[in-house]
């Protein structure tokens, strides 16, 4: 005890001994004040709209996942991590008329829930066929470990119409005007002969 008392004593001593020293110091050799800013407004040092990149709802979907992209066919393999891991096979934006299945193969950055990826496809430019029509959908559960995954869209009744197709991709428990996260394109045209 008698220890513990004794460094107390000193370092209140040393203490003392700083501010005197301080104290006795010329008003000159101390630091100079520095002066105090106006306040401004939040806007000129964060979040400034010239530093802020607009979100588009009209390009494949960025933040959650790491890629997309549509393929005609996909692969299982065993992951570094000894994951499951999707990957697509013969990634491809074109697709002839005849394709049985247009699959939309992603990866994701870490997630903390599972959650479903919607997809849901309209003719963008098809003769014969309004924007708004509902071609084909799909939708998967992406468990807490799941890190990819894939959207199978089948072709409507009479097989799939040569033009441009786009298809939305909506993540959460149902689609609605918030869970829209990007659009994917893709091209049909005519099985060569």
């Amino acid at each position: 005890m008698t220890g513990s008392r004794t460094y107390g004593i000193l370092n209140s001593a040393f203490a003392s001994a700083l501010a005197g020293v301080l104290l006795s110091m010329p008003s000159g050799s101390r630091a100079e004040e520095l002066p105090l800013t106006e306040n401004v407004p939040i806007s000129e040092f964060q979040n400034r709209a010239e530093d802020v990149k607009g979100y588009d709802f009209d390009a494949p979907p960025e933040g959650l996942f790491r890629s997309i992209t549509t393929a005609e066919n996909f692969e299982e393999e065993i992951g570094h991590l000894r994951t499951h891991e999707i990957v697509p096979v013969r990634p491809t934006n074109r697709f002839s008329t005849d394709t049985p299945t247009i699959f939309i193969v992603f990866s994701l950055h870490q997630h903390y829930q599972g959650f479903n990826v919607f997809g849901r496809c309209f003719p963008e430019s098809v003769p014969g066929l309004a924007a708004e029509t509902l071609v084909s959908e799909d939708v998967v559960h992406v468990a807490l470990e799941d890190n990819s995954g894939y959207l199978s869209l089948r072709p409507p009744p009479g097989g799939w119409r040569p033009g441009r197709y786009k298809v939305e991709i909506h993540v959460g428990e149902q689609v609605n005007e918030l869970s829209l996260m990007g659009t994917m394109r893709f091209t049909v045209a005519d099985a060569p002969p």
